[in-house]
């Protein structure tokens, strides 16, 4: 997608990611529109990014803003543990996630705080979802996630300190969610958004979707991108 957040793209200071089987373009954006940013970027729908569909996962550019930031767009079609072609979408479950429905996730963040969206294509209609940002990246064991990903160790499951995107599919299958926290991830401390039978705070784990979520930096005063205001990395 080239949706023209901030104005222009400096090529040389994108950074080509692979993460899982997804590619990922992450970049630096205007601060002033995280929330806008993300529901323009979802706008597309699931299939929308640029790039072929190989192996079912693909993954879109990004734009660059002097006021910084850092978004990422990364989508997938789910597959068994076992497929043929390995996906970075990953169904334990193809009863209520079957294999080949969409996933995409989006991601903001600012010096504010970060937003993530979620849409999904192809699953049961009209079927309450629950769903988390997780730790560890997918795996065929479907607690290789982790658990929660938590701005803050706590024993308690809180969506204030977590990230929850659970969500009700329409009558043709598809949902969508988005997320606001007014913290950023850690460096490495997000992987994956995991799909649960329930909503709310547990539920067996049905599905996973590993992304490499960024973190959000200040620039030092001298060096890299210090010109351009705040940037990402994951």
């Amino acid at each position: 997608m080239r949706n023209g957040i901030g104005r222009g793209v400096d090529e040389s200071r994108e950074q080509d990611m692979v993460a899982a089987g997804t590619s990922v373009r992450a970049g630096r954006a205007a601060a002033a529109v995280a929330g806008a940013a993300v529901l323009v970027m979802m706008a597309g729908g699931v299939g929308g990014a640029v790039g072929g569909d190989t192996g079912g996962d693909t993954g879109a550019g990004s734009n660059v803003g002097s006021g910084g930031g850092f978004w990422s767009r990364s989508q997938a079609s789910f597959a068994p543990p076992n497929a043929f072609i390995a996906s970075s979408a990953i169904t334990y479950d193809t009863k209520r996630v079957p294999a080949a429905a969409r996933i995409e996730i989006a991601q903001q963040s600012t010096g504010s705080g970060t937003v993530v969206g979620a849409r999904l294509r192809g699953l049961l209609p009209s079927h309450a979802y629950g769903m988390h940002v997780h730790t560890s990246p997918c795996g065929a064991d479907p607690e290789a996630a982790g658990p929660h990903y938590q701005h803050r160790a706590d024993a308690q499951a809180d969506p204030a300190n977590e990230v929850w995107l659970d969500f009700t599919t329409d009558a043709k299958g598809n949902g969508s969610a988005q997320a606001r926290q007014t913290w950023n991830f850690r460096a490495g401390g997000a992987r994956s958004v995991v799909i649960h039978d329930e909503q709310g705070g547990a539920g067996d784990r049905l599905a996973c979707f590993t992304v490499r979520f960024g973190s959000y930096t200040p620039p030092t005063a001298h060096g890299p991108g210090s010109g351009y205001g705040l940037y990402g990395r994951v």
